[in-house]
C-alpha cells in the first residue's frame, strides 16, 4: 500500500463510507481508510497503548475481503484488532461495549443494493462521523499514517454473548411471530434467538445471502415488507418483525398484516419506558408524526425533535439523557437498560415485551393512536452544490412572512392542520418531502403551500 492514497469524494457520507464495490470502492481504500482510522484512534488514546478496534462485516459478497483490507489497514498502523466475524451491526456495537474496546468498524452496505459496500465506525463511546470521516479522508489524502504492528485475533465468543444479551429482555408470553431477516445479517443470529423465545416463531429469509434473492433489505418501503404481511394473515400471527440489510432498523406489522412506521412504534415504546422514567426526554427525528411528539407528552415525558440520522441522534441522547429514541426509518435507540445504540433485534424484543405487559394485541395498540394521513416520504433529485440552498431560501421567506416552522434540520412548516417537511439528504444529491394533516383536504393544502414554496425557489415539486 502506497502511503498516500486518494479516495473517491462520493464514499465520503455524512455517517459512514459507502460505494459501489469495484468502481467507488476497492480493497486499496479499505486498507487506508483502516490505517487513517487506526492513525485518528492512536491520536486519541489517553493512555500508550496500542488502541482495541473491534471488526466485524455484514453477508455482502464483497464483505470478507473488504473486512480483510481492513483489518490490514488498521495492524499496519499499529491497532490491535478484535475480529467477531459475520452478524448485524448492532452485534459489532455490542461487542465495542462488552469487550471493552477503543472503536468499532462494521463492513456494511447496510439497506444499498448488492453492489455496494462500506463502513460504519464508533469511536470512543460515540459514533464516528461528520468532521471525524473528513479529518480521516484528509489523512488518507496526506499519507500522514501512524505505523506500528499490530495484532489481530478472533472472537467466536461474541455472537453468543450477544444472544445472551438481548434474550434478558424475553418474556414468557406464547406468541406467533412471524421473523423476515430479508437475507441480511440479522440472519446470522436471528435462529438461536428465537430458539430461546417462549411460543412460535415463523423464519423468513434467514438465509444470509448477499444477493438478497427474495426483496430488497429495507423494512421502510411496503413492497418489501409484501412477504411478511402475507405469512402474519396465512399464519394468524400476532406480529411480524422485518430487519434491514445489516439489522439496525426494524419494520413491524401488526397481527391484521397492517404497518407500523418508525414513529408509531416509538409512541408505543414510550409507554413502558416513560411508566418507569417519567419525565424522561423522548427524541424523534423530524420526519415524525406530530402524534409521536403529542403521545410523548401525554404520557407525562418530554418530547424533543432533532435532526434525522443515526450518528446525530445517539450524540442528543448522550447529551440530554434521552432513554429512548427513533426514526421514522426504523431506527430505535434504547439507552433504557441497554447502550444508546440503534438495534433492531433489541427493538423487537422491547416490543413484545411492551404488548405481553399491556395485555392487549399490536393492532389494538396500534388503533388507540390518533391516525392522521400523511403523504410517505418523497425524495427528487437536487445537486448537492444547491439542496442545502434551496432550504434556506425557504426558510428565510417562512421568517420574514411570520411563520412558525422549525429549522434543525431543513424546513418543517407547522399549522393547526398539519406540517410539512423540506430537507437536504445528507447521503445523496436529493431533496426529501414529507407532509401530514388532519384529513385529507388539509393535506392538499399542505401540498399546494410545499408545491408553492418549491417553486419559488426554482425547484418543480415532485409528485407527491
Amino acid at each position: 500500500m502506497s502511503a498516500e492514497h486518494t479516495l473517491d469524494p462520493a464514499i465520503l457520507g455524512a455517517y459512514d463510507i459507502r460505494g459501489i464495490v469495484g468502481e467507488t470502492l476497492s480493497g486499496a481504500d479499505m486498507a487506508a481508510v483502516g490505517r487513517g482510522f487506526a492513525t485518528i484512534a492512536r491520536h486519541r488514546a489517553t493512555i500508550d497503548q496500542p488502541p482495541k478496534i473491534c471488526v466485524g462485516r455484514d453477508g455482502r459478497l464483497s464483505s470478507p475481503e473488504l473486512e480483510a483490507h481492513l483489518v490490514e489497514g488498521l495492524s499496519a498502523a499499529g491497532a490491535d484488532v478484535l475480529r467477531i466475524g459475520a452478524g448485524p451491526t448492532p452485534m459489532l456495537y455490542f461487542a465495542v461495549h462488552d469487550r471493552r474496546c477503543d472503536g468499532g468498524m462494521m463492513i456494511t452496505g447496510s439497506h444499498n443494493p448488492p453492489a455496494y459496500n462500506g463502513v460504519k465506525m464508533v469511536l470512543g463511546g460515540g459514533p464516528f462521523h461528520g468532521a471525524d470521516i473528513e479529518a480521516l479522508a484528509l489523512i488518507v489524502q496526506d499519507g500522514t499514517f501512524a505505523e506500528g504492528a499490530g495484532r489481530a485475533t478472533e472472537d467466536d465468543d461474541v455472537r453468543d454473548a450477544y444472544i445472551a444479551r438481548l434474550l434478558t429482555e424475553a418474556v414468557e408470553q406464547p406468541f406467533v411471530v412471524a421473523w423476515d431477516a430479508g437475507n441480511g445479517a440479522a440472519g446470522a443470529v436471528l435462529g438461536a434467538l428465537v430458539s430461546g423465545l417462549s411460543g412460535r416463531h415463523i423464519l423468513l429469509n434467514d438465509a444470509v445471502d448477499g444477493t438478497f434473492p427474495a426483496h430488497h433489505p429495507d423494512p421502510t418501503v411496503p413492497e418489501n415488507l409484501a412477504q411478511l404481511i402475507e405469512t402474519v394473515r396465512a399464519e394468524r400471527c400476532d406480529l411480524g418483525i422485518a430487519f434491514d440489510g445489516d439489522g439496525d432498523r426494524i419494520g413491524v406489522v401488526d397481527g391484521a398484516g397492517a404497518i407500523l412506521w418508525g414513529d408509531q412504534l416509538v409512541a408505543l415504546l414510550a409507554r413502558e419506558v416513560l411508566r418507569e422514567r417519567p419525565c424522561s426526554t423522548v427524541i424523534g427525528d423530524v420526519k415524525a408524526s406530530r402524534v409521536l411528539f403529542d403521545e410523548i407528552a401525554r404520557l407525562g415525558g418530554t418530547p424533543l425533535m432533532w435532526r434525522t440520522g443515526h450518528a446525530p441522534i445517539k450524540a442528543k441522547m448522550a447529551e440530554c439523557g434521552a432513554p429512548l429514541a427513533g426514526e421514522m426509518s426504523g431506527h430505535i435507540f434504547f439507552a433504557d437498560r441497554y447502550y444508546g445504540f440503534d438495534d433492531a433485534l433489541y427493538a423487537a424484543l422491547r416490543l413484545l415485551k411492551l404488548v405481553a405487559g399491556e395485555g392487549r394485541s399490536l393492532a389494538a395498540l396500534r388503533a388507540e393512536l390518533p391516525q392522521p394521513v400523511s403523504t410517505p416520504e418523497v425524495r427528487f433529485p437536487c445537486p448537492d452544490e444547491r439542496k442545502f440552498r434551496v432550504a434556506d431560501d425557504i426558510g428565510n421567506r417562512l421568517a420574514a412572512a411570520g411563520a412558525t416552522f422549525t429549522a434543525i434540520d431543513g424546513v418543517r412548516a407547522e399549522s393547526p392542520d398539519g406540517w410539512w417537511l423540506l430537507r437536504a439528504s445528507n447521503t445523496q444529491p436529493m431533496l426529501v418531502v414529507r407532509c401530514e394533516a388532519e384529513d385529507a383536504a388539509a393535506l392538499e393544502c399542505m401540498k399546494m403551500d410545499l408545491a408553492a414554496q418549491l417553486r419559488a425557489s426554482g425547484v418543480e415539486p415532485p409528485d407527491f
